[in-house]
């Protein structure tokens, strides 16, 4: 039995090398929930450029958005380290995540070398599932 975060994340072209490396943490050392002693909790798939993959309407998406549904994601710990990744174009980075029993994802951007949520506007904002920070 898992508990499963969805993570989207958005990144400039230039990014994808940064994108890989973090893609690469995640699967290989990211830290599980609940103090878990096992590493890695997943991988996220780029999903905009498979030809065959189009999103609604009669073009192909012209952004690098990746995803996935990580399991036992200890999600601050990924965000501090999605924080620290020497990312090329850090004002285009976007992180959204939304964890098990949550109803809508979470945007977060990188604004002055901080991770901010955007959306909701409250950081702390909860919905009837269980947040934690």
């Amino acid at each position: 039995m898992g508990w499963v975060a969805n993570v989207m994340v958005s990144v400039d072209m230039a990014d994808n090398a940064n994108m890989a490396a973090f893609n690469d943490w995640l699967r290989d050392q990211a830290p599980r929930l609940f103090g878990a002693e096992a590493l890695g909790v997943g991988f996220l798939r780029l999903t905009t450029s498979v030809e065959g993959n189009e999103w609604g309407g009669w073009k192909m998406p012209e952004c690098e958005v990746w995803a996935g549904a990580l399991n036992n994601a200890d999600l601050p710990a990924l965000r501090r380290r999605f924080t620290q990744m020497p990312w090329r174009e850090p004002n285009v980075v976007q992180l959204m995540t939304m964890d098990q029993e949550e109803g809508f994802f979470r945007l977060w951007m990188l604004r002055d070398g901080q991770l901010r949520q955007y959306a909701p506007q409250e950081p702390d904002e909860t919905d009837e599932g269980f947040y934690r920070e």
